[in-house]
């Protein structure tokens, strides 16, 4: 998006290269990026930046509202309530579109926010090697706050270890070696010590929790979760016997999946923004919009978007069984801003932020880009296409 630095990139383009860069990022864990790596990075202007930084602090304000707890409590569905929440979610990733106004100016509009980890690991080990082939301008980080990738692992560490020990901890996942983020899952061992731990593989003794590695069986005081609610709901049954989280542990959670569905798009019609969509619960829908077009309805707590219907029908909203928990979101102009040697691709970019225990609010650390020349952002929308895929941004300082 700066044109400068595009030209600069485009014209260093080469194919030779990318595939280099290809084989250095896989190195490390030969087979484990299981999803398309663009073939550019992304540069975002100061002003553009500080429109998606300061949308983030507005939703954060609210966030910290005491009267948040309350306005989310039934975003937690009752089946799913489990002890040890906590005060605050331990991470934040807040998904922004790169639009175009009527002017045909650039704009961020933000798209989803989670409660839940993303790439931490993974946007640690990617810019390094990166930006050994990409030409990355002086004044343009992929860190935030001062931050570089000592000081961002360093955070990263006492935000997910607490004051526990790395085989104190695990990160917790469904099947992770099949997971298509696995190689997060690898980076965050590498750089934290903490073993990948599938859900069937937890002991319960009472109230203590387990895990077995190199044939030693461990006490875990800490889950830095990874577990996606619905996937969990949806193969439940093809796990065979597995324990009940519901129950009463004697863990520390990072985060509570408590926050998935708290900060989730079942937050974003309380908000109220310019660069926020307006957006409502189907439920509270006084009669259905007569220009559907400028709507996309969404299922509030999918995720990979799964469920979303782009092109809205009437009957599709009166077919929802259960109207309170979807949400039906004004349009956005996805702005084909990313120069390509061939057509140009949209982008969205993913502000991550972390949270110590203590703090009073989040701190921005880092991101990722997700380059798409497809109807939405996603793999299943993006079939056959070039210059799209996982990258991230550079913001300039």
């Amino acid at each position: 998006m700066i044109s400068s630095i595009r030209k600069l990139i485009n014209s260093n383009f080469s194919e030779k290269t990318y595939q280099e860069f290809l084989i250095a990022l896989n190195s490390e864990f030969p087979g484990a990026i299981d999803f398309r790596i663009a073939e550019t990075p992304v540069f975002i202007g100061k002003e553009l930046g500080a429109k998606m930084i300061e949308t983030c602090e507005y939703i954060i304000d609210n966030i910290i509202d005491p009267e948040f707890l309350k306005k989310t409590e039934r975003a937690i569905p009752a089946n799913e309530r489990l002890s040890n929440e906590g005060k605050h979610t331990h991470f934040i990733a807040f998904d922004f579109g790169i639009c175009e106004n009527e002017m045909g100016g650039l704009y961020p509009a933000l798209i989803e926010m989670q409660g839940f980890p993303t790439l931490f690991g993974f946007q640690a080990f990617y810019p390094e090697i990166l930006e050994k082939y990409y030409p990355i301008p002086d004044n343009y980080s992929s860190y935030f706050n001062d931050l570089d990738k000592a000081g961002y692992l360093e955070l990263l560490g006492k935000v997910i270890l607490g004051d526990c020990k790395s085989e104190q901890v695990i990160l917790l996942e469904i099947n992770p070696h099949k997971q298509k983020t696995r190689i997060d899952f690898y980076c965050t061992e590498k750089h934290l010590g903490i073993k990948p731990v599938c859900l069937t593989e937890l002991i319960c003794e009472g109230e203590k929790l387990f895990y077995i590695t190199n044939g030693k069986k461990l006490q875990i005081k800490r889950i830095y979760n990874r577990v996606i609610a619905d996937e969990l709901n949806n193969i439940k049954n093809e796990l065979g016997e597995i324990i009940d989280l519901t129950k009463n542990y004697d863990v520390e959670w990072v985060t509570h999946p408590h926050w998935f569905y708290r900060i989730s798009k079942f937050t974003l019609p309380f908000l109220t923004h310019p660069c926020i969509p307006k957006t409502q619960f189907v439920n509270q829908l006084e009669k259905i919009p007569p220009d559907l077009e400028n709507f996309v309805l969404k299922p509030l707590f999918s995720f990979a978007g799964q469920g979303v219907i782009i092109d809205v029908k009437n009957e599709d909203i009166s077919n929802i069984q259960d109207p309170e928990n979807w949400i039906l979101q004004h349009k956005v102009n996805y702005a084909a801003c990313i120069q390509t040697p061939n057509t140009p691709a949209k982008v969205e970019i993913r502000m991550m932020y972390v949270w110590e225990e203590h703090a009073t609010r989040p701190m921005l650390v880092t991101n990722l880009a997700r380059l798409s020349k497809g109807k939405m952002i996603g793999v299943r929308y993006n079939a056959d296409k070039d210059w799209v895929g996982g990258s991230i941004a550079y913001f300039e300082k």
